[in-house]
């Protein structure tokens, strides 16, 4: 039995974050569309406490919006893909970079932020809805 506990132990990886190969950009989205509300409600709310609430829970639904992006982009769509839509290497860029500081949703509750994160991300949702056709 000692020799069982002491014995090697076996490496096991998966090829990606959801072996069970669920993907849709719509995760994404629903982060994206929480963004976007926490930057309209901020605009009516002069309560610092509620803004200072606000700014993390928008920090963080941006990192999950770049999160679900980069799952996408490195776990589900492959070299066909990129061959067929040679756009989407930008277009994941640019919306993450749009979900990001430095400019993006995480730095900022510019509505007009959160509206081009959902314009990239309905971009990305039709390019994958086409994958899913093929």
């Amino acid at each position: 039995m000692l020799r069982r506990f002491l014995a090697p132990t076996i490496e096991v990886s998966a090829h990606c974050d959801l072996p069970c190969g669920v993907y849709d950009p719509a995760q994404a989205r629903i982060e994206a569309q929480s963004v976007k509300a926490i930057c309209e409600k901020v605009a009516d709310n002069d309560d610092p406490d509620f803004r200072i609430r606000a700014a993390i829970i928008k920090e963080q639904r941006s990192e999950l919006v770049k999160h679900h992006l980069w799952v996408l982009w490195t776990d589900y769509f492959k070299p066909p893909h990129f061959e067929k839509f040679p756009q989407l290497h930008t277009l994941v860029n640019e919306a993450t970079k749009l979900a990001g500081g430095g400019g993006g949703t995480k730095a900022t509750f510019d509505v007009a932020k959160a509206d081009e994160l959902l314009g990239k991300i309905d971009e990305i949702a039709a390019i994958f809805a086409e994958t899913k056709k093929a």
